[in-house]
Parts: C-alpha cells; sequence; structure tokens
C-alpha cells in the first residue's frame, strides 16, 4: 500500500515536468480546447500521441499525432491573428522518439548533433525534413496556420512538422488560405474567444516512399464566444486533390467526419457549443 502511495507521489512530481507528448489534454494542456473539452475518441488513430506543443518553455497548441501515418490526426489553438513576419526554420518532436529526449521541439541538427541522434532513429518516430522533398503538386500544409498568432513564438511553434501534413499546393494556397485568412476573419467578428480544431483524415495515397500518408480531406471548425450568453460555431472541409473548400455547420462536419473516419459519433467541442 505504502508502496502505491509512493508511485502515485511520484507520478504526480513527475507531471510539473509537463513533458510534452502527454498521456492526455485533459491533465497538461486543456487551456487550447472549448471548455477544457478535446474531441472525443471517435478521431483516435492506432498509434496517438498527445504533443502539447511546447516552444521556449511555453506550450502554443495540442495535436494529436497519428505515430503510424507520421501526420497529425488534429492541431487545437485559441485564434489570436497578427502581421508578422513566417519563420523559416523547421521544428520536429523529440519526445517521439523517446521521454528521454528534450521536452521542447528542437531543430533536426540539433538532434542530430547535440543528442547523437541518427537520421534512422528520427524518421521511425515522425516525419523529417527529407520526406517533404521533391514533391509534385504538394506542399507542407500547416492544420494551425501561422498566421492565426500574433507573436512571433508562437509563429514558430506551428513550423513543427507534427503540424504539418501533405497538402494539395492549389488547395492551400488558393481557397484553403483565403479561408484560413478572409473567411476566418469575417466569421469571427464580435469574438471574446475563438477556440479552433484544425485535422487530416488520412488517405489511401503516400509520400517518401509510404512513410507519410497524404491525407484525402482537411477540415477546420471553431467555437467562438460572444459572450456569457451567445456562442456561434462553424466549420469547413475540404478534398485534398481540389481547390474548393465547402463550408459546414459544426454538426454537418462532426456526421461527414463520422463516416470518413469510420470509428464512431464524432464529436469535436463540448456539448454547449452549437451544431446547427
Amino acid at each position: 500500500m505504502l508502496g502505491l502511495l509512493l508511485l502515485q507521489v511520484l507520478a504526480s512530481c513527475l507531471w510539473l515536468g509537463h513533458s510534452e507528448v502527454v498521456n492526455s489534454f485533459e491533465t497538461s494542456c486543456p487551456q487550447f480546447f472549448f471548455r477544457e473539452i478535446p474531441p472525443n475518441e471517435a478521431l483516435e488513430p492506432q498509434k496517438p500521441a498527445w504533443i502539447c506543443q511546447r516552444y521556449k518553455n511555453q506550450y502554443y497548441f495540442a495535436t494529436l499525432y497519428d505515430r503510424k501515418m507520421r501526420i497529425p490526426v488534429y492541431s487545437a489553438y485559441i485564434y489570436q491573428p497578427g502581421p508578422g513576419k513566417r519563420p523559416k526554420t523547421w521544428l520536429v518532436e523529440p519526445q517521439l522518439i523517446g521521454p528521454t529526449y528534450p521536452k521542447t521541439m528542437e531543430k533536426e541538427w540539433t538532434l542530430l548533433n547535440q543528442y547523437n541522434v541518427t537520421l534512422e532513429k528520427l524518421s521511425q518516430s515522425q516525419a523529417i525534413l527529407h520526406d517533404y522533398k521533391n514533391l509534385t503538386g504538394l506542399n507542407r500544409g500547416h492544420l494551425n496556420p501561422n498566421g492565426h498568432h500574433d507573436d512571433y513564438s508562437s509563429r514558430v511553434a506551428t513550423f513543427t512538422l507534427t503540424n504539418i501534413v501533405p497538402q494539395d499546393e492549389k488547395l492551400n494556397g488558393g481557397a484553403w488560405n483565403n479561408y484560413e485568412q478572409q473567411t476566418m476573419i469575417r466569421r469571427t467578428q464580435g469574438c471574446k474567444t475563438t477556440y479552433v480544431i484544425v485535422g487530416a483524415v488520412p488517405g489511401n495515397n503516400y509520400i517518401a516512399k509510404g512513410r507519410v500518408n497524404k491525407p484525402s480531406h482537411l477540415w477546420s471548425a471553431a467555437c467562438c464566444v460572444v459572450d456569457n450568453n451567445y456562442i456561434k460555431a462553424w466549420a469547413v472541409i475540404a478534398e485534398n486533390d481540389r481547390n474548393q473548400v465547402q463550408l459546414l455547420t459544426l454538426g454537418e462536419l462532426e456526421d461527414t467526419l463520422t463516416e470518413l473516419y469510420g470509428r464512431g459519433q464524432v464529436s469535436l467541442f463540448d456539448s454547449d457549443c452549437p451544431r446547427e
């Protein structure tokens, strides 16, 4: 009994370290979800990793990562757009290799040269820069876009490859970009806080010799708190080979994702967020 108690105390002390790959969002970085409730288990892949995206000792957003497909299932964040420079440095997640590695995202170079990680070991755990080289008709698509953040560190944090999927380049630079930059600004008028979840549905195609999945669809959902009495929501979905975005209600997106994932009824936000 004493041993069990000591284990519990030890476990609670370990949580204070806030390692970046965590056991659940609810206990580690719930602040990125409306009412601190993440999406339900219907989106969980076979080999999930829950990542509280940490940069310079601060959490910026949350990502459910699919270790098998080597793409994010979704990223969740609070919409706080602002002008600023676009970062150029790409980062990876050391703790996907193992819990003894740094708790903050790092450059590949840093892991290879300062932590003696081999490129093979890194590539077993996640997508790497080489996977996204020499793509035709595709590019690196952010789920959580850097333009939805108002300071440089929060924008840098979106440049982790655990937040990236192979996206149709016309869609990424066209209709999807239009949604991110224009529709979101219009829709969030009057919102005090807007919680966003952006996801990717795994497809049947791969890049990098079968290493990294190319999603069949990208989707985004927003829950906006106007005041204590008024909450509004909206959603979009896009096929990842067409330059077209479909505007939906939150309920319509959840029903569509329920069919696409086939793992039971999908719930993205707490029930207080309107489905109509």
